[in-house]
């Protein structure tokens, strides 16, 4: 079977070419086409799955058999919502099972097989309201990328390619990387200047969640529907949020804390181990660019709640309970910025504990809505059905290196992303 298989998927292969190399191809006809080889890609790896499976087993595989069944209802329309959706992938991916015809991206005269593909590995797309349910369900759990700048991708970018502002201080000739303006009295000429720009190129990252469902769910789309909307949204929204915190730039997009921007606070002398004083969230506040002070956000382990209710301020030899600490017990803020108890943030004691940032100084990119291309697969896994998500993003901080300003101490640096250092 798998043999038959892999002919159709060459034969279909030769077609395309030849469409291709007709010069009044019809694009339907050419889009037709591939979405044939994308169906042929997906029985061909369900087959492989099924007669590995019948060698372990010692039974002979059943052939896949997948004829398209017409709804009556709307194409584009899931009226039982994303659990009916999932209940039809699920039986398109079964063997023997039938596909739904509003599961098919394109119209199909006698289009048969495990899936219509949205990627090179087959699957099905979701419609763009479903796309959104599950985005708005993701996005609502987070609290950290909702913050941050995002740039939507068209249906065929994969990537932004854009120039940032090569800028490292602020003194008169460097703003801007090199603009200058001058008072007339100042000079009887004046010189060129302008401004020095950086590279910055962000390519797509893939973030996968898998989940699996019994026969059991499956037999109930209301509830397939809550438990999968709620699993994808809690776990998509943990890593993303993550990433944009830690990420270490491979694979996976560039974090606050591990950007070139990055500040850390030295301890005070004598701080005990794995603590947090008025001395360090003073000298945070002061590092953090004074224009974005009004969108700063601090990210804190949770752990650390009851050191900043307690901090202390140091007066003569003694002290008094800190103003700051007096500050977060009645309104959770530092500095009146929000103060966000995130799982993200490190243990206490170790660099990246307590974050202070302005999101909008991360830079994110993602494929929204309708335009993502590979949004949902399934495949048949004994007696569970693997749904796997995907959803495409990646970032990283606009700046790549800390400003000294125009006029400062030697050594004194201001950023957008701001944390304490080990301790």
């Amino acid at each position: 079977m798998l043999k038959a298989l892999l002919a159709k998927l060459d034969a279909l292969y030769a077609e395309a070419k030849a469409l291709n190399e007709k010069p009044d191809a019809i694009l339907e006809e050419i889009q037709a086409k591939q979405d044939e080889i994308k169906v042929m890609k997906a029985k061909i790896e369900a087959q492989k799955e099924l007669d590995a499976q019948a060698a372990i087993d010692n039974t002979p595989a059943e052939p896949i058999i997948a004829p398209v069944v017409t709804s009556p209802r709307d194409a584009k329309k899931w009226k039982g919502g994303l659990g009916e959706f999932l209940q039809a992938v699920a039986g398109a991916y079964k063997p023997g099972g039938q596909i739904d015809n509003r599961l098919l991206t394109t119209p199909q005269a006698a289009a048969s097989g495990m899936g219509v593909g949205i990627g090179a590995d087959g699957g099905f797309m979701l419609d763009g309201d479903l796309i959104e349910e599950l985005q708005k369900g993701m996005l609502s759990e987070a609290s950290v990328a909702p913050l941050i700048r995002m740039v939507p991708l068209g249906p065929n970018s994969n990537s932004l390619k854009t120039w940032g502002v090569d800028e490292t201080a602020r003194a008169d000739g460097s703003r801007w990387g090199g603009v200058q303006a001058y008072w007339a009295a100042e000079a009887a000429t004046v010189t060129a200047s302008k401004p020095s720009w950086r590279k910055l190129e962000i390519e797509l990252e893939k973030l996968m969640a898998i989940c699996y469902a019994t026969d059991e769910l499956l037999n109930d789309a209301t509830a397939l529907r809550a438990i999968i909307s709620l699993a994808y949204a809690e776990e998509m929204a943990y890593k993303l949020d993550d990433a944009i915190i830690n990420g270490s730039g491979i694979g996976q997009p560039v974090g606050m804390l591990t950007g070139g921007a990055l500040i850390s606070i030295t301890k005070e002398t004598g701080q005990p181990n794995d603590t947090v004083v008025h001395e360090n969230i003073q000298k945070m506040w002061n590092r953090m660019i004074a224009r974005n002070r009004k969108n700063a956000v601090w990210y804190i382990n949770q752990e650390l709640e009851p050191q900043l209710e307690n901090m202390v301020l140091p007066i003569g030899t003694g002290g008094a309970i800190s103003p700051l600490a007096k500050e977060f017990i009645e309104k959770r803020t530092l500095y009146n910025r929000p103060v966000i108890a995130h799982e993200s943030c490190a243990k206490p004691g170790d660099v990246g504990d307590i974050l202070l940032t302005d999101p909008k100084q991360y830079l994110g990119i993602d494929k929204e809505n309708v335009q993502a291309t590979e949004s949902i697969h399934v495949r048949f896994l004994y007696d569970e059905m693997a749904f796997r998500f995907i959803y495409r993003f990646n970032g990283a901080p606009y700046r790549n290196s800390a400003i000294t300003p125009a006029k400062g101490s030697s050594g004194y640096t201001l950023s957008s992303f701001v944390t304490l250092g080990a301790r």
